[in-house]
């Protein structure tokens, strides 16, 4: 089963963002971390970059708090129903337009969700895309003229999870022994296998590439990029539509039609993409 272009889901996660941008609405880019959500829980394999949702659901979580927190406590005085009074902290003259507690109005907190909730999203965005595209394909789908550079990328980064893996391997083959796996000292008890396993490693992925003819000078082998296929069009079609027709669609239809028109287009990968 051929899967979607790493590209794609890139492309498809750039088009969504410019279309939370365009909108600045708050409900809109809920709608869309929701959708987007349902799509990685559905479509994520069990990789260790699927995990790259999750630590940018945990980053929006952090920024939504510190901007809101921001907003309360330190900010331009702005107009509306004041919600809540914090104490006030006198500044000097020369900080004029700047205020440390006092009241807390309406827009003022409005204002800081809404731009809280759209970085969350474009985070989300992000995370989304890196969690569904696998690294060492995207790397791989580089132009010809850039293969080789592609092979020593997808080298490295590959280079990384796996030595995170061999030591939580190392870790609980330790703590199953009964034997202390923190502190410095600890440590000492994990670095020697894992560097026989990284020697070991480096051995078996040196001796996969001699047979796949890589450091061979002579007529190499025709570059075959994967080809982009009808379901990457249809994604990202639908992810343009979203971005072209909004306007058209603020206008002509109803706002809660829009939100629901925002969801089911988010949330097309679900029904489209193979799994």
């Amino acid at each position: 089963m051929q899967l979607v272009h790493p590209l794609v889901w890139w492309l498809w996660a750039l088009l969504l963002a410019a279309f939370v941008i365009k909108t600045d609405n708050a409900l809109i880019a809920t709608a869309v971390a929701c959708a987007l959500t349902l799509v990685v829980l559905k479509l994520k394999s069990n990789s260790y970059w699927s995990g790259a949702f999750a630590l940018s659901a945990k980053l929006a979580v952090v920024i939504i708090v510190i901007r809101i927190g921001i907003a309360i406590l330190i900010g331009v005085p702005m107009p509306g129903t004041v919600l809540f009074q914090i104490p006030e902290i006198t500044l000097p003259s020369w900080m004029v337009g700047i205020r440390i507690g006092g009241p807390v109005t309406s827009q003022r907190l409005t204002t800081a969700v809404t731009e809280a909730l759209m970085i969350a999203t474009l985070i989300l965005l992000c995370g989304a895309a890196s969690a569904l595209a696998s690294p060492h394909r995207l790397i791989r789908s580089l132009p010809k003229a850039m293969f080789n550079l592609g092979v020593t990328l997808s080298v490295a980064t590959s280079v990384l999870p796996q030595t995170v893996k061999s030591v939580a391997r190392i870790q609980s083959a330790k703590r199953l022994r009964g034997q202390n796996i923190r502190g410095l000292r600890a440590w000492r008890g994990i670095a020697l296998p894992l560097l026989e396993e990284s020697l070991e490693r480096a051995l078996d992925l040196a001796t996969a590439m001699e047979s796949r003819g890589y450091g061979y000078h002579g007529k190499t082998s025709k570059y075959r990029a994967q080809k982009f296929q009808l379901v990457d069009v249809a994604m990202v079609t639908s992810a343009l539509y979203l971005l072209v027709l909004s306007p058209i669609l603020i206008a002509h239809f109803t706002f809660s039609l829009l939100l629901a028109a925002t969801v089911l287009i988010v949330a097309i990968p679900i029904v489209i993409v193979p799994r």
